[in-house]
């Protein structure tokens, strides 16, 4: 009798169940660990990119495109600071654009904006896991917020449907999943709020903001598989499709918290 082959939802849950743990190890054990946790994901991230604004062909953008991620993030991990990190990022993205518009194999704006946009958010993911204070808890913070957000966000979408959030852009995000998604997030920050002895009020309100930017950075990776036409940015995860797929909205929410934790100087659970 043929065993039968696992379900989209039992494949989500089996590649979350090994990569998570990955994940929060990493984050843990700190320093080159996060680091090379970070530069493998930008690596993947940047394949997928590649893949997509080349069409699946190989040539000097698509080389670049994740090139830049990589010198971005080495250079923060090796000490450079934000700004040499933010220079680089901009100057790979240029020459993404450049080399994308000689070759006219790829849309030049798109390539170069998701170079940027890898690069910037693995870099505020980054610059969180490396805090001198509260490093872990600000990261596994911010892995809960989203995390959250995306499970209850797909449960919600799934369970009770109704009208849609942004058809052009995504035909299968509910109203309800978004509001799961929020009220998730929500949660998550006055849980580690009440965890980690940080202020809930501003932490709950906090994370109502990360969600809102997640839910806005998967609606935006949505939009850019839509322009090309695919349903995943690759079949690297079974059942989740790409690394993009899974951390898209994980990208925007660190870029806002990297944000925030900038002009406030210290992470949000010191505040």
């Amino acid at each position: 009798m043929a065993r039968a082959k696992p379900t989209p939802l039992q494949l989500r849950i089996l590649s979350a169940l090994v990569l998570a743990p990955l994940a929060l190890g990493a984050v843990w054990a700190g320093g080159r660990w996060v680091l090379a946790l970070v530069l493998l994901g930008v690596a993947a991230m940047g394949w997928e990119w590649a893949g997509l604004v080349v069409r699946g062909g190989f040539n000097a953008t698509a080389a670049f495109i994740p090139m830049t991620g990589l010198a971005a993030i080495a250079a923060l991990g090796l000490g450079a600071g934000a700004g040499l990190a933010g220079l680089i990022a901009v100057l790979g993205a240029l020459l993404v654009l450049a080399t994308a518009a000689a070759s006219g194999k790829a849309e030049p704006l798109w390539a170069a904006a998701g170079t940027f946009w890898i690069a910037l958010g693995a870099g505020a993911f980054l610059a969180l896991a490396l805090l001198p204070e509260k490093a872990h808890v600000t990261t596994y913070w911010l892995l809960a917020v989203v995390w959250a957000n995306d499970i209850a966000a797909y449960a919600a979408g799934r369970s009770i449907g109704g009208p849609k959030l942004a058809r052009h852009l995504s035909p299968n995000k509910t109203w309800a999943g978004f509001a799961g998604g929020m009220a998730a997030s929500g949660l998550a920050g006055a849980l580690m709020g009440l965890a980690s002895g940080a202020n809930l009020g501003t932490l709950a309100g906090v994370s109502l903001l990360l969600g809102l930017a997640a839910q806005l950075g998967d609606l935006a990776e949505s939009w850019a598989k839509r322009h090309f036409g695919v349903k995943d940015a690759s079949r690297l995860i079974p059942g989740h499709g790409g690394l993009l797929d899974r951390v898209d909205g994980l990208l925007a929410a660190s870029i806002l918290a990297g944000a925030m934790t900038l002009a406030a100087g210290r992470s949000p659970l010191l505040w």
